[in-house]
């Protein structure tokens, strides 16, 4: 297993991050306590949640930050585990809203950290943001939550490059911390925007791409198995890829990528999963994180399996379909 320092010398993430969008919901609590002791075991350390996961199921609030909380209280190894979580979320109902607000951003942060029997979260998300909010006024307060000791470093998710430009600028500036990451939706599969429906979520793109190769701040997107496309086109074929998942991730472009996939997975006998998450991880401009989402142990082990995998430029370039073998 891989670690990478983007959070200081005492905390190494792993290059593999646990996403935990299901757990104590459609995975219950002894199925995710099984993920998450097998995700330790298989030398992770890094897991992440949000204070909004599965509160669009009519079921308890927050379930994944509480689920995780019971776990962590009950294996005692909240020092050995790199714990983040974001907050900030708008309403589900008024997505449209922004809840960036120092009272909000403290609300959402407090409730975290008593769901997840925690004094502090390592790594804490803003999980969407509020362009018609100053920045300063934004990182202002997250200045005042570390300074606190609530949380030690923060991110964002769904921000625009240009903004968080800004926010690096304001910091740099006024000699305040800054992020230290951001979340995108990015993989190796090229989604069909017009099908995404939430549409204040934030692709990886050139400007993207350009402001973290020119910054060096570390990337962990999210959706980046694209909920495994290329492995369940591999497992029962492209033509019976159905639902979102064909609405989302299913063009010619991803066709030809497939392609590659295959031919790649023959040569260096790896998975087409394993393959699509080191394209991220061997990324060469900066340090970037996948964040899985595996529902069974098998999964789990197959992304696992990808940490120490590192692609060469010449694969990489074989794979975006720059390069022929």
């Amino acid at each position: 297993m891989r670690y990478v320092n983007i959070l200081g010398t005492d905390l190494n993430p792993s290059i593999i991050c646990f996403g935990t969008a299901s757990l104590g919901s459609s995975t219950n609590e002894s199925d995710s306590f099984a993920l998450l002791d097998e995700f330790v075991y298989l030398g992770g350390n890094f897991i992440d949640t949000a204070h909004v996961y599965a509160n669009w199921l009519p079921i308890e609030k927050s379930i994944s930050e509480k689920t995780i909380g019971k776990w962590l209280k009950q294996r005692g190894i909240r020092n050995k585990i790199i714990l983040s979580t974001k907050g900030a979320h708008p309403e589900l109902s008024t997505m449209y809203i922004p809840r960036l607000s120092h009272d909000e951003i403290v609300k959402d942060l407090d409730e975290s950290l008593q769901y997840l029997q925690s004094d502090y979260i390592d790594l804490y998300w803003l999980h969407r943001d509020d362009i018609n909010r100053p920045v300063g006024d934004i990182l202002e307060t997250l200045n005042e939550q570390v300074n606190l000791g609530k949380i030690r470093y923060f991110g964002c998710s769904n921000w625009s490059p240009s903004r968080i430009k800004q926010a690096l600028e304001y910091a740099s500036k006024h000699g305040l911390k800054s992020f230290v990451a951001n979340q995108m939706m990015w993989s190796f599969a090229i989604p069909n925007k017009e099908a995404i429906k939430d549409k204040t979520m934030v692709l990886m793109d050139e400007n993207g791409f350009e402001l973290h190769s020119n910054t060096k701040l570390a990337a962990i997107p999210y959706s980046s198995q694209a909920k495994g496309f290329f492995s369940k086109a591999y497992t029962y074929g492209l033509e019976n890829i159905t639902g979102e998942l064909r609405d989302i991730y299913l063009n010619e472009e991803n066709k030809e990528r497939f392609e590659r996939l295959k031919k790649l997975s023959k040569k260096l006998s790896k998975s087409v999963g394993q393959l699509s998450l080191a394209y991220l991880t061997s990324q060469k401009e900066f340090i970037t994180i996948p964040i899985i989402g595996s529902h069974t142990k098998d999964q789990l082990a197959d992304s696992m399996a990808a940490s120490d995998l590192i692609l060469n430029q010449e694969e990489i370039d074989f794979l975006k379909g720059e390069r022929k073998f």
